[in-house]
């Protein structure tokens, strides 16, 4: 059984004045909301289980989903509604809603992608976690050994380098953006028991991947698009047509 996770609690600021009124979940690309594609695409992946956390508006997001029958999936509510806890502290908080013996599958609500959800989900195996990542042009890359395994963090911008690897040579690593979908094994909470209620799931994989398995997947011709400013609305109608 698959169970998944959708981050839905953000601020949307990008998506301003939209998200003056209402969340980004909530915002409508090719004729429905955001959250509506990516629980859809969950769904026919084979979740049952998906715990949507909710913060901006979160009132809005659980009436559509309750007046939507939850599209006919078992959608549980991790409300953070009191305080924003950022990606790694948003699992950490949903911990008691998921099953503890399955990986959870972990998608932001503003990606829209062609990405085979269920082959990445059963290919995962025994690693403690797996990032969907690509070779798009970015600022921030994930840094990869030749095995794949995780191993650090750089800006290319400011040559800021994070590893837990002293003296790791950003030239030797594959450099790799994240795409904000990636699969958790639950055997990883434990290791969330030192960390703040507030922290983001990248700097705990880079906390974590001197001691725990860590691995990046590339799936050939992927193709993904974050909707999360206003003018990738318009790029998003073209994505869907072509590629959901």
């Amino acid at each position: 059984m698959m169970q998944a996770m959708i981050f839905a609690a953000g601020l949307g600021t990008r998506l301003k004045p939209l998200t003056d009124t209402m969340p980004k979940a909530l915002v409508r690309v090719g004729g429905k909301p955001l959250i509506e594609h990516v629980v859809e695409k969950l769904k026919a992946s084979g979740a049952e289980r998906i715990v949507v956390n909710v913060h901006h508006f979160a009132s809005q997001v659980i009436d559509y989903l309750q007046e939507n029958d939850n599209f006919g999936v078992d959608v549980r509510i991790s409300d953070e509604s009191e305080r924003l806890l950022d990606t790694g502290g948003g699992i950490k908080k949903a911990r008691p809603l998921f099953m503890p013996d399955a990986p959870i599958l972990i998608h932001n609500v503003d990606i829209l992608s062609n990405v085979d959800l269920d082959r990445l989900y059963y290919g995962h195996g025994d690693v403690d976690a797996t990032l969907l990542v690509s070779e798009r042009k970015t600022k921030r890359y994930l840094l990869f050994d030749d095995d794949m395994r995780l191993v650090g963090w750089t800006n290319t911008d400011t040559g800021e380098v994070k590893s837990p690897y002293p003296g790791l040579r950003v030239g030797d690593c594959r450099m790799l953006a994240f795409s904000g979908i990636h699969v958790f094994s639950p055997r990883l909470f434990p290791l969330m028991d030192d960390f703040s209620d507030k922290f983001g799931i990248i700097d705990f994989y880079l906390n974590v991947c001197s001691k725990a398995v860590v691995k990046g997947c590339v799936q050939p011709g992927l193709r993904l698009l974050d909707v999360g400013k206003l003018d990738s609305l318009a790029e998003a109608e073209q994505f869907l047509a072509k590629n959901i």
